[in-house]
């Protein structure tokens, strides 16, 4: 026959095994609710738009640090821009997509250092690179009398970035020649949007 002790003992155990799952419940029961609290909390927190977010904005390093670690290249987008034209997206649609091409990256960078600071003098710079490659746009500003380019909205890693200081826009161009892994020869380099491109208004 099983020995007493050992009976009771096992029952012992039994009964704090469920005492211990009744805890467990009631544990549940107390911190579920809160969970919930936390979870909707969340989920009902604003978010900024761009016109928030840029008025804490001081300099063109705010902007590349959004660029660098919320944009994203889109490749799909590209590809569309070839078969029928390029139309480029507002700042505000640029912001809340965080993708887009370079001639979307460039004109968000512009119109957000024109609110930033117009001393900046930002400008549309289009490289005209074909036949040899796409053509490419990127956005300048002057500092301190001198010619920046900032340029975060390209397929290659290695031209992502704020260049510079340049004395000229030929300059810039003898440095992107240099450094893309493709192009080694601009067609031309110029100030503005050229005629064919459409901007969303």
């Amino acid at each position: 026959m099983p020995d007493t002790f050992s009976q009771a003992l096992g029952k012992e155990d039994d009964m704090k095994v469920k005492n211990d799952r009744k805890d467990v419940v009631k544990l549940g029961y107390l911190f579920f609710p809160i969970f919930i609290l936390i979870l909707f909390a969340c989920a009902t927190v604003p978010k900024k738009t761009y016109e928030e977010t840029i008025l804490q904005w001081k300099s063109h390093e705010d902007v590349a640090k959004w660029m660098r670690g919320n944009f994203s290249y889109d490749t799909d987008r590209a590809k569309e821009a070839i078969r029928t034209g390029i139309i480029v997206r507002k700042a505000k649609d640029t912001f809340e997509l965080k993708s887009g091409v370079c001639f979307d990256g460039a004109r968000f960078i512009k119109e957000t250092l024109d609110r930033i600071n117009p001393s900046y003098d930002a400008q549309i710079v289009y490289i005209e690179n074909r036949p040899y490659e796409i053509d490419h746009y990127v956005c300048s500003f002057k500092k301190d009398n001198k010619l920046y380019i900032m340029d975060y909205a390209t397929f290659y890693r290695n031209m992502i970035g704020t260049h510079g200081p340049f004395n000229s826009l030929e300059d810039y161009k003898k440095f992107y020649e240099s450094n893309h892994p493709k192009v080694k020869k601009v067609q031309s380099i110029s100030y503005g949007w050229p005629s064919h491109i459409k901007l969303i208004e």
